[in-house]
């Protein structure tokens, strides 16, 4: 296993333009990723970067450190990955599929934490190749949040792994909770408090260059809208939350939230304002 330490992170944009240089990759059958490791060694929960978060996500200041908060602090070493020679495909065009993340232990705010993404296994797809990013947080030596990304290079012939299995496949029956509007401006909201200013969720001219008909709303945004309505008022000391992303959720858009409640938490559907479409599918329990 390679270990890449990053301690001075680069600017967004020039992260983006290393991603789009990579357009010019044209793999052939991939086995396997590279076992490479990417790590932020010290990075500091700040108060102003946790309200910024939640402000932009709908969570309170009684919500404490969201749990859906770490996640964002390894989108640079993904996209640093994205940017190297260890990733075969290009990086422009990669599909969001599902995201699951579990706090093992309660984080806090000013905690120093070492911040990982290392490559995982690959999942066959019927639309093409899954490729898993495994990301840890780690407090004192101690593992306090882990978390997966699940995205599809679409068209890829041959996938190799397993075939990819949903596991929120359940019958039980939805309820409409709340209304939620995102605004046309959402994406570039969250894109300065997170760093990913990918063109497709920033306004619909920069959409429209990438094939969408507009802007997006980013697939961590909806699940963090979602789970600031469903989390507890306080902070939890554990909780996972897993999501399956369905259909863009195209901006400006009014969404409905749609929920069971469990014993230990809550199954639930980020829908059109109709109710008849979900944009993404998910279970949180603390």
């Amino acid at each position: 296993m390679k270990l890449i330490e990053v301690n001075k992170l680069v600017n967004p944009l020039t992260m983006y333009v290393r991603a789009m240089q990579s357009s010019t990759k044209r793999p052939g059958v991939i086995e396997s990723l590279p076992e490479v490791t990417y790590a932020r060694p010290r990075v500091r929960v700040e108060e102003a970067n946790i309200a910024s978060y939640s402000r932009v996500c709908g969570f309170s200041r009684a919500h404490g450190v969201p749990i859906t908060y770490p996640q964002m602090l390894t989108f640079p070493l993904t996209m640093a990955f994205f940017g190297s020679k260890y990733y075969p495909w290009p990086a422009m065009g990669t599909v969001h599929l599902a995201n699951s993340v579990k706090q093992l232990q309660r984080i806090n705010v000013g905690d120093e934490l070492r911040i990982e993404v290392a490559t995982g296994p690959l999942i066959a797809h019927e639309k093409g190749q899954i490729f898993t990013l495994n990301q840890r947080a780690l407090r004192n030596d101690q593992l306090v949040w882990e978390g997966t990304q699940y995205l599809l290079r679409v068209g890829v012939r041959q996938p190799k792994g397993e075939a990819f299995a949903s596991a929120l496949i359940d019958p039980t029956p939805l309820s409409h909770q709340a209304d939620f509007f995102a605004a046309g401006g959402i994406g570039r909201r969250y894109g300065r408090v997170s760093g990913d200013i990918n063109p497709i969720h920033l306004s619909g001219i920069t959409a429209k260059m990438f094939g969408f008909r507009k802007a997006i709303a980013h697939g961590m945004w909806t699940k963090a809208r979602a789970l600031a309505t469903l989390m507890p008022r306080e902070p939890i000391e554990q909780g996972e939350a897993m999501v399956e992303f369905k259909t863009p959720l195209f901006l400006p858009a009014r969404a409905s939230l749609w929920s069971t409640r469990q014993e230990d938490g809550a199954l639930f559907e980020v829908r059109n304002a109709k109710g008849d479409k979900p944009h993404l599918r998910g279970r949180v329990t603390y």
